[in-house]
């Protein structure tokens, strides 16, 4: 068992004198995880600790309140645990388990100035950010699949079934938990970072063994699901795109303006698709792209990274956890009914699903890439 720490401030060094270095005032028994390289800094100013402390409570609360109330809808109501669902319920809670897993370790040491809970709890920490991450990503790439397959491919693709999206659940936890695993085994290692109150993959060190760690962890775990994503997306707008013409052409040859009762581009299928698609894309883009690059830099020994940076490269990343319940749940349509009867102070505006004016002879007129987005 590792020897227990008690948290008490005078057994910190006080951050704000000048003449201390980042690693300075680091705790006995994490000293040696600690790579020379942050030692050539002066620890973080207070105040700043007290921002990033505001923040990461701030993107907490949203989070866990934003997560928990859609794991509670998608779970609690029986029409909403529909197989493609399972896939936004694992989602969900992946997001909801990052931040309260990560959150109050991080508040913790954001008040002390240095990591102060031990070395193993830094490895659970880093293993906690590590597979919840892996796991919300793929989680979202299994979705755009599912998009993908009812809308591209209809009647020829596969149907999603309850054992399917089961499996496909089972297979991302398994990934990710192989992922994380790892440097607890001996590819790479758990290790402090930048300012030391948060910890992460080794990024730092010189060796192949994290390195190659890094490179390939950044390849299954960023790269593939990120262009697996854009791939599926591409086509779903494609396709969408091509029956909005096709439904233009023939109102045209019906005499007739349109066949919606509307031509608003951000009520038909295609304005929402896309808009879906450049939101989920461009917002997991924004959150952990600067934290891949912060690695990059140390990977490759690139002169620039700082505590300060790293550290809100690394918080900045967890805001992934806070958009997701919005794109993936609050803008489903079944989800604002259910939520409305549940939590209706959680609803603004008109939950009605808006049903297009069928014009004479026609009595279906809405496209079937809508019905089934």
């Amino acid at each position: 068992m590792p020897r227990r720490v008690a948290m008490a401030p005078s057994w910190i060094i006080p951050s704000l004198h000048a003449a201390l270095t980042t690693p300075s005032h680091v705790l006995p028994d994490m000293a040696h995880l600690v790579n020379p390289y942050w030692s050539r800094f002066a620890p973080m100013d207070a105040t700043m600790s007290k921002i990033l402390g505001l923040f990461t409570l701030a993107i907490m609360i949203i989070s866990c309140c934003g997560n928990g109330v859609v794991v509670y809808i998608f779970g609690g109501t029986k029409s909403l645990r529909t197989p493609a669902n399972l896939l936004v319920l694992n989602l969900a809670f992946s997001d909801f388990c990052m931040m309260a897993s990560q959150s109050p370790v991080m508040l913790v040491n954001f008040y002390y100035e240095t990591w102060v809970l031990g070395p193993l709890w830094c490895d659970i920490y880093a293993v906690c950010g590590s597979m919840f991450g892996c796991v919300s990503i793929w989680s979202m790439c299994m979705i755009a699949f599912d998009r993908y397959n009812v809308i591209v491919k209809g009647i020829n693709g596969t149907p999603m079934t309850i054992k399917l999206s089961i499996m496909k659940i089972l297979f991302i936890w398994l990934m990710a938990t192989f992922w994380t695993i790892m440097p607890l085994i001996g590819w790479s290692s758990y290790v402090p970072e930048g300012n030391l109150t948060a910890c992460s993959i080794d990024y730092m060190t010189r060796q192949w063994n994290p390195r190659s760690y890094l490179i390939t962890y950044s390849i299954f775990v960023y790269y593939v699901p990120l262009f697996l994503i854009c791939y599926s997306y591409w086509f779903i707008i494609a396709a969408v795109a091509a029956h909005e013409k096709a439904m233009r052409e023939q109102a045209k040859k019906m005499n007739v303006k349109s066949l919606r009762s509307s031509e608003d581009c951000d009520k038909s299928a295609e304005g929402k698709l896309a808009k879906v698609a450049l939101t989920t894309i461009s917002l997991w883009f924004m959150a952990w792209t600067p934290y891949l690059v912060i690695c990059y830099f140390g990977l490759f020994k690139i002169e620039g990274l700082t505590p300060l940076t790293t550290i809100w490269g690394a918080t900045f990343a967890k805001t992934s956890a806070v958009y997701n319940p919005i794109v993936y749940g609050i803008s489903h349509p079944k989800y604002r009914v259910v939520l409305k009867e549940k939590c209706p102070f959680c609803v603004c505006g008109n939950t009605d699903e808006p049903k297009p004016d069928a014009p004479a002879g026609d009595t279906e007129t809405t496209s079937e890439a809508e019905s089934k987005a």
